[in-house]
């Protein structure tokens, strides 16, 4: 049981550090909303990797190639419409008169972009599943442990980095303006690696 909640504490640890759309996203919500607002979006794989471990021991592992290929090409288009949602809080930058947005739009958002992007499909498939399948079957303990040791750190990596990216906030109103634009710049490259991607994957 303990090695298998070694390997899930592990791999998290890893997939949270990797720069990927999910950071970027959660990096330009905590300059925008600050990371009250933004924390309970570090849940947000908690939502989105229920339907994709089911598809990933039922259905992904017989149709990976189409699959991945819409959920690529789909995962672009949402960045680029976060990337400019970002664009318009850069362009409109007012700590004094921003809009407040609703934190359950704000996970529904973080919800989506992990779901379409094809990084949790992929780890799931090559990695996760196939411990989960092989510790689920040596010993229900072992599946439980690696999922709870997985989910618990991913979590809180991800509320650190949500402080962490808030914090850019208290060097000044400028600082915060720069950091939104870099994290627009982000989102949008983001977006359109992953369209390429899905096009000429073969």
């Amino acid at each position: 049981m303990i090695n298998y909640l070694i390997i899930g504490i592990g791999y998290a640890f890893a997939s949270a550090v990797q720069p990927g759309p999910f950071l970027a996203f959660l990096f330009s919500q905590s300059l925008a909303n600050g990371w009250r607002k933004t924390l309970p979006m570090a849940f947000a794989p908690l939502i989105s990797d229920i339907p994709i471990i089911t598809l990933v021991l039922f259905v992904l592992t017989r149709l990976p190639h189409q699959l991945l290929q819409i959920l690529q090409l789909s995962g672009g288009v949402l960045l680029l419409y976060l990337a400019f949602g970002a664009y318009n809080t850069w362009r409109n930058y007012d700590r004094k008169k921003k809009e407040v947005v609703q934190i359950q739009q704000n996970v529904f958002k973080a919800v989506m972009v992990n779901f379409l992007n094809p990084g949790p499909y992929i780890g799931w498939s090559l990695v996760m599943g196939p411990l989960l399948l092989k510790g689920w079957n040596e010993n229900h303990v072992n599946g439980i442990a690696l999922i709870i040791g997985f989910y618990a750190t991913m979590v809180v990596c991800l509320m650190g980095f949500i402080i962490l990216f808030s914090l850019a906030k208290n060097f000044g109103e400028q600082v915060s303006r720069i950091s939104i634009g870099i994290s627009v710049i982000a989102l949008a490259l983001f977006g359109i690696y992953q369209i390429w991607s899905g096009i000429v994957w073969h």
